[in-house]
Parts: C-alpha cells; structure tokens; sequence
C-alpha cells in the first residue's frame, strides 16, 4: 500500500515538474516570438525609411539630370550664339564643302536626339594630336563628341567599330591622315563604304583628295574638309555648322 502511494506521489510530481517545464517553454517562445515581432517591425520601419529615402535620391538625381540638361542646352546655346557672331566672318565654304555640309544637315534633319552629336575616328599613330585639337574645338561650340573609345585600333574590326560608333552619334568624323589610309585598318571597298556613309563627314589631314582617291578607286566624288586649307578651328565650325540640331543653329 505504500509502494502503491509513493508511486503515485511520483507520477504527480513527475506530472507538476512537466506541467511547469512546459510552462517554463511556453513563456520562453511567447518571449521569443515577442522579440522576434518587435525586430520584424522595426526592420519593416527601417525598410519603408530606406525606400523613402531611396525614392527621393532617385527623385534629386531625376531633378539633377534635368538641371544638368538645361545647363548644357544653355551652354550649347551661348556658344551657337557666340559662333553666329563670328562664323559669317571666318568661314568660308567651297562649293564641294557647301554641297557636303547640306547633305549632312538634310541626313540628320529627322533623326533622333543620340548619347553624342558626333564620334570622331582617327589613327592613333598619326592623328592624336589634331584630332584632340578637333575635338577641344567642337566642344567649346558644344558639340558632344565621342573620342577615345572610337580611336581606330589595330587588331579589331574597324566596321564593327565604325557601327557602334554611328548607333550612338548622329553623325561621324574620319580624320584620313597617311596612318589612316595605309596602315592596313581597311581594305579599299571596306573604305570606300565607310567614306560613303551620309553621315560621315572625312577631315583630310596631311593627305589629298588625291592620294584618297589613289588609294580607293571607289570615292571619285569625295569631299570633306581640309586642315591644309583651313585651321582645325575653322573646320570644327564647319562640323559645328552640319550637324547641330536646326533647333540650336537658328539666329
């Protein structure tokens, strides 16, 4: 009879101690879960802040484009209005430069707004110079102008280059020199379909129309601009004058 009742006392206590541990577990996981909400909450506060904050640097750089565009319109403008004030006095266009620089500006009159107004080629090995100079002088008229990356580099596909050039900038610019002509960057068909294209214009540099002509029996009736007729100054208002939004060319 007492063995009966001790073992009862141990089931009831062992009942007691299980009743409480389980107590004990059920406040630790409400403890937990209390915590676990209340950190949930605040990183959903500190989400929602970040997206606020987010959305309103994306708002200022959006606001920041838009005054970045409108100073460079009013850049461009001051300088279009500056270049008016001196190009009829410095200027002046053979009929083979006339007839080209209208071709151009009717080529470009429906085309899209591009990354750039003009990307310019050049051989490294002859042309940096003038072609650095060219482009120092186009961007002070407000020209954009995509250089270094379009620079004509041996080993690589020179129409893929001249492509990808023409998809960002409304128009070209070839700076023929010797380099360029001779240095094995094309075939003659492969140069006569690029000096073809409507919208390239080519700057002769230390070569003729002759020696281009000698070279690639493909362009008879080539024009383009010449740096042993005018400076590279001059020339760049000639660019300037071609492929400059109508828009920003009226007086």
């Amino acid at each position: 009879m007492v063995r009966s009742i001790n073992t009862a006392q141990l089931q009831a206590k062992m009942r007691a101690a299980q009743q409480k541990l389980q107590r004990e577990v059920d406040r630790v996981n409400r403890e937990n879960k209390r915590r676990v909400d209340a950190y949930n909450r605040e990183v959903n506060r500190v989400n929602q802040h970040n997206q606020r904050v987010n959305q309103q640097i994306r708002q200022a750089n959006a606001h920041n484009q838009q005054v970045g565009a409108q100073a460079d319109r009013a850049a461009r403008e001051l300088n279009r209005k500056l270049r008016s004030a001196t190009t009829s006095t410095r200027v002046v266009y053979t009929p083979a430069e006339q007839e080209l620089t209208e071709r151009v500006q009717h080529e470009l009159a429906g085309r899209d707004d591009r990354e750039w107004d003009i990307f310019l080629s050049y051989a490294r090995i002859d042309g940096s110079a003038v072609a650095a100079e060219l482009k120092d002088e186009l961007e002070s008229l407000g020209v954009r102008v995509w250089f270094d990356e379009v620079a004509i580099i041996p080993g690589q596909s020179q129409a893929l280059q001249m492509d990808r050039g023409l998809r960002k900038a409304r128009a070209g610019v070839v700076l023929l020199t010797p380099a360029y002509l001779t240095g094995r960057f094309w075939t003659e068909r492969e140069l006569g379909v690029l000096l073809g294209k409507s919208t390239l214009i080519p700057v002769l540099n230390g070569v003729t129309f002759a020696d281009v002509a000698e070279y690639s029996g493909f362009l008879p009736d080539l024009a383009g601009f010449e740096t042993s007729r005018d400076s590279v100054a001059v020339i760049a208002e000639k660019i300037a004058g071609a492929v400059m939004p109508e828009s920003e060319l009226a007086g």
